[in-house]
Formats: C-alpha cells, sequence, structure tokens
C-alpha cells in the first residue's frame, strides 16, 4: 500500500499514452502521471530522506501537514488562554488597543482563578480616577549630565537585521509621536532608528555593531561620534539576554542582506553569531570602568547594562565593584528567561536564565540592601504585554517596563513562528521585499502608538482602583497569588525584602539572625564570596 500512488502512475501512464496518441487531449493527463512516476522514481533511489524512501509519494502529505500545522493549530485548536508563547486574548488585546477598538471582554474572566499559581491585582474601597496616563519618572543619577524623562512603557530592543526596515521605521515613529522610547538591540544605529526622530537606547553588544573595528573590537572614536546624536538619550550595555543568556546574538544568514552586513561590519552568506561576552572588559570592575568610559564619551548620556540573571553570584559582583569604585550605572535592565528573540538554540531558550519574577525580586533586593538602589532604575523586560503586567513587574521592584513581542504584534505580526527563516507573511521580521511590501510604515505606525498610549490609560485605570496616584506608590503587597488549595500570599509575604543597606550590615555582623528564611542566609553566603576583581 506505501507504494499505491507510485504503482498506479506505472500503470496508468502506458495507457495515457496510447490515448494519447489516438485522442490528444489526454496529453496534460500523460505528462502529469509521468511527473509523478518520475518523482516517485527519484524518491525510491535517493538515501537522504528514509520517509520518501519507503513512501515516495504519500510522504508528502506528512510534509504538507507539517508545513500547515502552527496555522490549524492556531487558528482551529487552541483555546484564547493556552496559546504559546502568547495567548489568543493577550494578542487580540494587543490588536484591539493599537487600532482602538473595542477591548472588553464579556460573561467574566475564561481563567481558572482557583489554578495554582493564578496571580491577582488588589484594589481599594478607596478607588479614584486617575486622568493622568502620560507615567514617567527621570533616568540618570548624579554621575549622568544628562538625565532622560522616560515613559514606564517602551520599545525593548529588537535590531535592524532581527526586523525589517519598514517595522522599525514604524517603531521609531510611533514613540515619536507617542513620547516614548526605541532601543535599537545590539544590531547597531542605523538610518531607520533615525528617520523619524523618536527617543533611542542604543545597546552595545558583544561584538559591538556599528562601533567597531575591524578586528571586532570597541572603536571609542566612532561610539562617540554616535552616541552624541539627539536622538540617543541612553545607552545600554547587553551582557546577556533572556531567550539566550550566555549565547551570543544570531541573525541567520538568509536574514543577511549587504545593507546589513555593511551596517554590521560583516561578511555575507553566512550565519552572524555575536561573541558571547565581551572583549572590552572581563570583569566587574571593568565593566564598571566601562559604563563611566561610556558615559563620558556620550556626553554624560545615562548608561546602563542589560543582563538575564545566571549565577548570583555575578550580580553580587557587580554591585560589590560598585561599592568600591564609587561608579554607578543609571539603570539596569533586568531580562526574564521568558524573553522573546528572532533565533536561538532550544535549550538556551527553554532552560537557560532566570524567570524575571524570580530575577527581578533578586535584583531589587540585592541593590536594596547594599544601599544602591538610590542611584539605578531597575528596567523589566520579558513577556509583558499587558497593564496588569506592567503594574506586577513595577511591584516586584521594576521601575519601568520594556515590551517586544507587545509592539510587534501592533505592528502587525500574527505570531506565525518565522522570525528565523526570513518568510515572516507580515513583513515584520523579514528582509525579503515580497514580505516587506505589505507592511506601510505610514498606517502601522499609529497603531504602535495607540498600543502604548491604551495600554498606560489602562495602567491609570488599574493604579486608581487600588487608590494610587503614580507607579512608584506600588509595592509587593498588591499582588496576590496562589499558591495551593488553602494558601495564597502577597509577594511581599513570599519575597524576602531587605532594609535599606541591611546587607552590608550582616556582612559586618558576626551572627545572621535564625529567624530569616534559609534563602537568606544562601544569598549572605554567597555575598561574602563574590569577588569585585573577578566572575564565577
Amino acid at each position: 500500500m506505501r507504494n499505491v500512488f507510485f504503482l498506479l502512475s506505472i500503470i496508468i501512464i502506458p495507457c495515457m499514452a496510447i490515448l494519447t496518441y489516438i485522442w490528444h487531449d489526454f496529453f496534460i493527463i500523460f505528462l502529469i502521471f509521468t511527473g509523478i512516476f518520475l518523482v516517485g522514481l527519484y524518491n525510491i533511489l535517493q538515501s537522504k530522506k528514509t520517509l520518501l524512501r519507503n513512501f515516495p509519494l504519500l510522504a508528502y502529505f506528512r510534509y504538507f501537514a507539517e508545513l500547515i500545522r502552527p496555522e490549524v493549530y492556531q487558528y482551529f485548536i487552541e483555546s484564547d488562554d493556552n496559546g504559546k508563547p502568547v495567548s489568543r486574548e493577550h494578542r487580540s488585546v494587543i490588536y484591539q488597543r493599537s487600532k482602538k477598538d473595542l477591548d472588553t471582554i464579556p460573561w467574566g474572566t475564561k481563567l481558572d482563578v482557583y489554578q495554582d499559581g493564578y496571580h491577582w491585582f488588589c484594589h481599594s474601597l478607596n478607588a479614584k480616577f486617575l486622568d493622568n496616563h502620560d507615567l514617567r519618572l527621570l533616568i540618570g543619577n548624579s554621575q549622568c549630565s544628562q538625565p532622560y524623562n522616560a515613559s514606564i512603557l517602551n520599545i525593548s530592543a529588537m535590531s535592524y537585521g532581527a526586523l525589517s526596515p519598514e517595522a522599525i521605521m514604524a517603531m521609531n515613529w510611533g514613540a515619536k509621536i507617542g513620547n516614548f522610547m526605541q532601543n535599537t538591540g545590539e544590531g547597531g544605529l542605523t538610518e531607520y532608528h533615525l528617520k523619524h526622530g523618536g527617543d533611542l537606547t542604543w545597546q552595545l553588544g558583544t561584538a559591538y555593531f556599528g562601533t567597531r573595528t575591524k578586528e571586532g573590537k570597541f572603536d571609542p572614536d566612532l561610539f562617540k561620534e554616535k552616541a552624541r546624536h539627539p536622538n540617543v538619550k541612553m545607552i545600554e550595555i547587553k551582557l546577556s539576554q533572556g531567550a539566550k543568556p550566555g549565547h551570543g546574538g544570531i541573525l541567520p544568514a538568509d536574514k543577511l542582506n549587504e545593507e546589513i552586513a555593511k551596517i554590521r561590519g560583516v561578511q555575507l552568506g553566512h550565519d552572524v553569531i555575536s561573541p558571547p561576552a565581551h572583549s572590552a572588559f572581563n570583569t566587574p570592575i571593568g565593566l564598571l570602568e566601562f559604563v563611566q568610559r561610556l558615559r563620558e564619551l556620550s556626553g554624560g548620556k545615562p548608561i546602563g547594562f542589560k543582563l538575564c540573571v545566571g549565577i548570583r553570584r555575578d550580580f553580587l559582583s557587580i554591585c560589590k565593584a560598585m561599592l568600591k569604585t564609587g561608579i554607578y550605572p543609571d539603570f539596569i535592565t533586568v531580562d526574564g528567561g521568558e524573553g522573546g528573540t528572532g533565533a536561538a538554540p532550544v535549550e538556551f531558550s527553554n532552560h537557560v536564565g532566570t524567570p524575571l519574577s524570580y530575577a527581578l525580586p533578586f535584583v531589587y533586593k540585592t541593590l536594596v540592601g547594599t544601599n544602591l538602589k538610590k542611584h539605578i532604575k531597575i528596567i523589566a523586560s520579558g513577556k509583558i504585554l499587558t497593564a496588569f503586567d506592567i503594574v506586577t513587574k513595577i511591584s516586584l521592584g521594576a521601575d519601568l517596563c520594556n515590551s517586544a513581542r507587545g509592539f510587534m504584534l501592533s505592528t502587525g505580526c500574527i505570531m506565525s513562528l518565522k522570525c528565523n527563516k526570513n518568510t515572516c507573511p507580515t513583513g515584520v521580521t523579514s528582509q525579503n521585499p515580497k514580505y516587506r511590501y505589505g507592511l506601510v510604515v505610514k498606517e502601522k505606525y499609529k497603531r504602535v502608538a495607540n498600543y502604548h498610549s491604551e495600554t498606560l490609560k489602562t495602567v491609570s485605570e488599574l493604579l486608581g482602583a487600588a487608590g494610587l496616584d503614580s507607579t512608584e506608590e506600588l509595592t509587593p503587597h498588591h499582588i496576590h497569588y496562589r499558591l495551593n488549595d488553602v494558601v495564597h500570599t502577597t509577594y511581599d509575604e513570599h519575597h524576602f525584602f531587605f532594609e535599606p543597606g541591611q546587607i552590608l550590615e550582616l556582612e559586618q555582623s558576626q551572627m545572621i539572625p535564625k529567624d530569616l528564611p534559609a534563602h537568606i542566609h544562601t544569598l549572605i553566603k554567597l555575598w561574602n564570596e563574590a569577588s569585585a576583581e573577578s566572575f564565577c
């Protein structure tokens, strides 16, 4: 039976040949079955693909089913709340807000509110109406001469190369009219980021794209020239990212064209993989000295770094280096292990990096416990899509948030999961002109701005529901979550948060109080082992 189509073609071809000889109208049918026969014969003789060798024609039905499987699942099988990596409900609310359509739902929640891990926000009986939707805060400590007044929601790091020129321009134009910020990603500062005048965070990755020598090292003169551009408001040193921490950035060869290769200073025809670590420094003190060097070269703009928390002692070593050198970054971006990317090995995406809801409290309480938080703003990134995500992360210690997938969806992404293949059907992540054609910048930029403004409007409504006036009043006790059938708790009850300077006090103390949680004893032990002179 496995060769039934192939055998039928062998039988039918002579019949069609005779009929064609008699009646010429059968010629096309004769060609079709001859083609089927030749394809089947080739598959039997080839040795690379076992399935085609054993099932020379039937195997194509499997390949077709595999080809359309993601679309079939997304459109016909998944429910509103179980889609991965972003649920249909979240995708829908982003589309609705970006178009300013109706974004309410009927009949109440579809979530199981009695499921372990369910989270909810605490409202107040003294609720209020907040008319201010332009929620902002100042980034820049006393060592920064050009602080930046940032929105609490901004576009996370996405490079030209990972995104199409049209997607970059739509996001930047949206950031301009919405008065928020776009992160360039590690692919470099390009004309597409600058065309519409939106505020930018220029990200420096391990390959220093756009500011590198021929040998791939950091070029201070080129950096100085670009960093002083008026659109560049902040500089971010990328140490690691959540989707592939400890692994360099990846741009597949299929997406590398001549323009991108020229911008990045790389050769065509192969995957562009950034080094896993920086060459400009290799110690915690070296990182802080690099921060200060960039601050001086940029003319005093806010300088920070982005990391996904891995070995906790590494971050503690950086904090010790801050105390030793007196050099403080203006911000730290904490990227969760659930962060997105255009391309990453599955093991890194699935199993490397601390999830944001664990990493964020660790970074926050460490900075508070070492008296460093007063100098540093914390930016949270990693699957932040809705207003509830924003207030949750700010309650856990963030000052503001970055979103990548949210702004991709507002630009027209349909989550086809083809970011790494250069075949994105909406042109958001493709460099192919036939797909890019469909993304009209003058239409999509409005949706980017709408998604931002409507989301912050909902953040204001949540704040008002809790009786608060600003995000700075959010605390861990505003978020409850269910542990099991009988226990639910707030973040401040579950996470131990230090008092200012408490880690330093415990370091000097001969005895650590026994009533402190076991994980705090472990943290103090790691703090004592950490060194400002070296990472792990």
